[in-house]
């Protein structure tokens, strides 16, 4: 896939700032690609803007209908990006920032080998887990799935990512992450 945009795929752990870092990175000549999923809205979130929420249902049709980039479950939620809006800015010369998930990640480079892939880590497994905590937003049980999987994605990747950015101090980040970007 030859274009004149590029895609950059950032990924990281549950609770690790990926959303806090992408939403503040310069869009002059970039968008944001806008996750399809199943799951219920977090506070303040809005449809169309953070992800486009869906019934299981509706998710599975457009999974028969090839109509993802990608797609994983998580923690029994649905998440995909939604191929056509990809494309389409790909190729006006746009560059599109895929916030997903370790599995989608893998996913995407799998199907679009030019993707730079940026892995956002936790300064600490204890400050990933005060910030999951944060977001009161899941049981202890949910909370303890993701700590676990935090780990596995973390060694993953590891071993398949190109740039890794520590989300210690914010600004920080979204500076070493804009640098990645305007590098390319």
């Amino acid at each position: 896939m030859s274009n004149n945009g590029r895609l950059f795929v950032v990924s990281g752990p549950s609770g690790v700032g990926k959303g806090t870092i992408v939403k503040r990175l310069d869009k002059s000549n970039a968008v944001l690609s806008v996750s399809a999923t199943t799951r219920q809205p977090g506070k303040g979130e809005k449809n169309g803007i953070d992800y486009w929420f869906i019934t299981r249902s509706e998710f599975e049709e457009r999974i028969e209908k090839g109509l993802f980039l990608e797609y994983a479950e998580v923690f029994g939620n649905l998440y995909g990006t939604p191929t056509d809006k990809t494309q389409e800015a790909v190729e006006s010369g746009k560059d599109v920032i895929l916030e997903i998930d370790v599995q989608g990640g893998l996913q995407v480079k799998n199907k679009w080998q030019e993707a730079a892939m940026i892995f956002i880590m936790p300064p600490s497994r204890e400050e990933l887990e005060k910030r999951i905590r944060s977001r009161a937003r899941d049981s202890e049980e949910i909370i303890s799935k993701r700590l676990e999987e935090a780990d596995k994605e973390i060694e993953i990747g590891k071993s398949h990512y190109e740039h890794f950015v520590v989300n210690d101090v914010l600004d920080k980040a979204v500076s070493k992450v804009q640098t990645i970007i305007n590098s390319y």
